[in-house]
């Protein structure tokens, strides 16, 4: 047993008294009122179930099991992995652990790259890093013992098993597609003795001679590992998860719904928008000039790419997070000034103009020019990378849903003849 499944071994029968007690002592009490306009409006705002793993404070942004996200910008991947399941950060001895596991399932079936390889050569990414995920289900070590009549008690330990082999194989999975899909010569073995990022790193091959893409790519996917349950793409994974179906299926039905450009493609966007500006200036422009170009824009009846949240009423300490890296690491690049730039002056135009509820910078307004710098030039990949890391959030979620016996999504909709009728 590894030290990982110890520690939720011991965890979880005292979260189950604890939360049986609340709903026995609390289970009437109202947690939430839905209108007419959220019932229309994608249901935002609604609290309707639970998430342990993070939530994200419109003051303060993402809070990972009660630690605020720039507080822990430090730690590996593999330690917020860790502390997302258990709410602590793990020792010495379990980070190897946890390591120790990664490095054994490592391997992709190589059925999973002949398959890839049939598609068209023009295929997104982000389709092949799905069809990846998708085909590696006949690996499914929960759908093996559930079709050998397993007891519910025991389905998390599977979950966890199965979230734990495929966590180990989506760098794997990505640099692989990297490698396939814009012709970067043959995939690379990974390397056992390197960390979860540093063998992606490995494995993708891109010169890295400081050790800084290595630090930034440790920073990318511990920043953007889980969002609390409500995004799309965690919610996507929740809802098909709690009809029992494996965390390769669940993971991947979530992926999908983070492929969308009102999601996880948004990076791909605002990088697009900077070096727009780049272009339009021939460099970095004055702090005028990209005042200017701003109110042009938003005259125009367009937005700006990057700025504004559905939750946050503050700057992402995501986005902080990845300036602070950027300020520290990269000096005299224009694409990054104009970055650094923009947060300078677009939540002052944003106030002015008086419409945007939320003038603050998103993770997206930061995240594409840092890995472009490094030479991952590809925008069409950068969700893949958004993928690796958001597995993690998805999978502890999974762990305690069926750990706690949490069952299947299906809340009740209306028509709208029903509504006009009831109000």
């Amino acid at each position: 047993m590894t030290l990982l499944k110890q520690e939720l071994t011991n965890q979880i029968p005292k979260v189950r008294e604890d939360i049986k007690n609340l709903i026995h002592e609390n289970g009437e009490s109202q947690i939430s009122t839905v209108s007419v306009a959220q019932a229309y409006s994608g249901l935002r705002g609604i609290k309707a179930f639970v998430c342990d793993t993070s939530s994200v404070s419109p003051e303060k942004g993402l809070i990972i099991r009660g630690n605020p996200l720039l507080e822990i910008t430090h730690i590996l991947p593999e330690e917020v992995f860790f502390l997302l399941l258990t709410g602590r950060l793990p020792n010495s001895e379990e980070l190897t652990d946890l390591q120790k596991e990664y490095s054994k399932h490592f391997k992709i079936p190589d059925y999973v790259w002949s398959l890839l390889e049939t598609l068209p050569g023009d295929s997104h990414p982000m389709t092949m890093f799905n069809l990846g995920i998708l085909a590696m289900q006949h690996e499914s070590v929960f759908r093996k013992k559930y079709d050998e009549g397993m007891a519910k008690s025991e389905y998390w330990e599977h979950i966890l098993e199965d979230g734990i082999r495929l966590l180990a194989k989506l760098p794997i999975l990505g640099a692989g597609i990297y490698r396939m899909r814009f012709g970067k010569g043959d995939r690379i073995d990974p390397d056992p003795n390197l960390d979860w990022s540093g063998n992606f790193v490995h494995l993708i091959d891109i010169p890295d001679p400081s050790g800084d893409f290595h630090k930034l790519m440790q920073l990318y996917f511990m920043l953007h590992c889980d969002h609390e349950g409500g995004n799309v793409s965690a919610f996507a994974a929740h809802t098909v998860a709690s009809a029992l179906s494996d965390p390769y299926y669940a993971v991947s039905a979530g992926l999908n719904g983070l492929a969308g450009p009102l999601h996880g493609l948004a990076n791909q966007e605002c990088l697009k928008f900077v070096l727009k500006i780049h272009d339009h200036f021939s460099g970095a422009p004055t702090s005028e000039e990209l005042r200017g170009f701003c109110w042009d824009r938003l005259n125009s009846g367009r937005v700006i790419p990057g700025y504004g949240h559905a939750v946050l009423r503050c700057p992402d300490p995501r986005f902080t997070a990845f300036i602070n890296f950027g300020k520290k690491h990269i000096h005299g690049d224009d694409i990054f000034d104009i970055v650094t730039g923009l947060f300078d002056i677009v939540p002052e135009v944003l106030t002015e103009q008086g419409k945007a509820k939320n003038p603050w910078p998103n993770v997206d307004a930061a995240s594409g020019s840092l890995l472009y710098y490094y030479g991952l030039k590809q925008f069409n990949y950068y969700t893949v990378l958004f993928s690796i890391s958001r597995a993690m959030g998805m999978i502890a979620q999974m762990v305690w849903e069926r750990a706690l016996g949490i069952p299947i999504t299906r809340p009740k909709s209306v028509t709208t003849e029903w509504i006009k009728k009831t109000i």
